[in-house]
């Protein structure tokens, strides 16, 4: 909606008045700011109830038993970053609405200043130890992989500290959660201190509802989240099998509000070869780009093929990835929207250095893991009908048929 240029010059102006009073009224020098991101995990994470899967758990759902479930977990991470400091030990929490069935507090937990913030970037720019080897990297949706794949790049030359251009060129620009680097005083959840901050929220948990945060070293925070304001949907696979020609053909149902999707395949050859393979239409190989994504970012990546558009449902693994590949994995990442809300709200044009007291922003985002070419929920109903037979013994019999290994595994994790 257009306004008139008076109308909106004195609202700008009468809104900036009321924001500079505030900030002349504050002590506290800075703005409070507060995320929360919310992620969607389905494959085997969903399957054995968020976070890695054990390989005792995999085993379990490759040979019929998985625990009971949709599929899919919710994960949420909590990051407020304070210019404060408080008059003693800092103290925060997060009291949230009850449809999240998280408990009615979670607590938001300094670290200790011994403990070392998470490693963050691609492996090969953490270093690691002598690598051997070569690493094969494929991109781009089709049958086969046209003429110039793939790119090939001597792992000896990583483990020296040469980055080659192909792995240093990083397309995405990467968002800054609040972290103990650029905060006074920092907390999050989930975290190491506190038993509950290592649940996982049910499935069935919504962030929909009031929202309040408070502490010693922040005003209290309240916001509310709406319809739409929600962990995504799961990404549910209807196709990912083998054709003949050993392209693996993989398709997927929407995912509503998804702003973009990223494909990544990685596995390994004989004589130490690793192979990786992105739905990039431009040549990519890093991790990196499973982060979450500001929206803007996401459509800017769009445009530039790098990210699948939100209508896209299919992407074509070429054949020579797949070809002497052994156990590649499937990683996919459906980039979803944003809710930003902040005191006071922000005027319609916020002047040069305009400081509110706390922002808020829910980003999201909904992944899959799992293995390429191998149609887990295909999978579990064959194994599901198997189940139905576990105590016959010529059940038993055709199982062990099917996988001469399962005695063997069932021993080892329990039939």
């Amino acid at each position: 909606m257009e306004f008139a240029w008076f109308a909106a010059g004195a609202a700008s102006l009468a809104l900036a008045a009321g924001a500079m009073a505030t900030a002349q009224n504050r002590t506290d020098g800075g703005t409070v700011r507060y995320w929360m991101s919310a992620e969607t995990m389905s494959g085997l994470p969903g399957m054995s109830g968020g976070g890695q899967p054990s390989p005792a758990a995999i085993a379990r759902m490759m040979m019929g038993g998985r625990d009971q479930g949709p599929g899919f977990s919710h994960l949420l991470t909590l990051q407020i970053g304070s210019p404060r400091r408080p008059a003693g030990a800092p103290n925060a929490e997060h009291a949230p609405p009850p449809g999240l069935q998280a408990g009615p507090v979670l607590p938001l937990v300094t670290p200790a200043p011994t403990e070392r913030p998470r490693p963050s970037g691609e492996p090969w720019e953490r270093g690691g130890g002598n690598v051997r080897g070569r690493l094969l990297i494929f991109w781009g949706c089709g049958e086969h992989a046209p003429a110039g794949q793939p790119i090939e790049i001597d792992l000896s030359r990583i483990a020296a500290g040469q980055v080659p251009p192909e792995l240093g060129s990083l397309p995405f620009q990467p968002m800054q959660p609040p972290n103990p680097g650029n905060s006074t005083t920092y907390g999050e959840w989930p975290n190491s201190r506190d038993d509950r901050g290592r649940i996982v929220i049910p499935a069935t948990g919504s962030l929909v509802g009031d929202h309040v945060v408070r502490g010693n070293y922040t005003p209290d925070i309240r916001f509310t989240l709406a319809q739409g304001q929600d962990f995504l949907a799961p990404i549910t696979l209807t196709s990912n099998t083998r054709a003949p020609s050993g392209a693996v053909p993989l398709a997927w149902q929407p995912v509503p509000n998804a702003q973009g999707y990223f494909l990544m395949s990685f596995g390994a050859r004989d004589n130490n070869t690793m192979v990786i393979w992105t739905s990039s239409a431009s040549r990519l190989a890093q991790i990196a780009a499973f982060d979450y994504l500001a929206p803007a970012e996401a459509a800017r990546l769009v445009q530039q093929r790098v990210l699948l558009p939100p209508s896209a449902t299919e992407c074509t693994v070429p054949a020579e990835v797949s070809a002497g590949t052994q156990g590649a994995s499937l990683m996919m990442t459906a980039f979803g929207p944003e809710a930003n809300f902040s005191y006071p709200e922000r005027p319609p044009r916020a002047p040069r250095g305009w400081a509110p007291d706390w922002t808020v922003k829910l980003r999201t985002r909904s992944a899959y893991f799992g293995l390429l070419g191998t149609d887990l929920a295909a999978m579990m109903r064959g194994q599901d009908g198997a189940r139905q037979d576990r105590n016959n013994d010529q059940g038993r019999e055709r199982r062990r048929r099917r996988n001469p290994l399962g005695g063997i595994l069932g021993r080892v994790v329990g039939d």
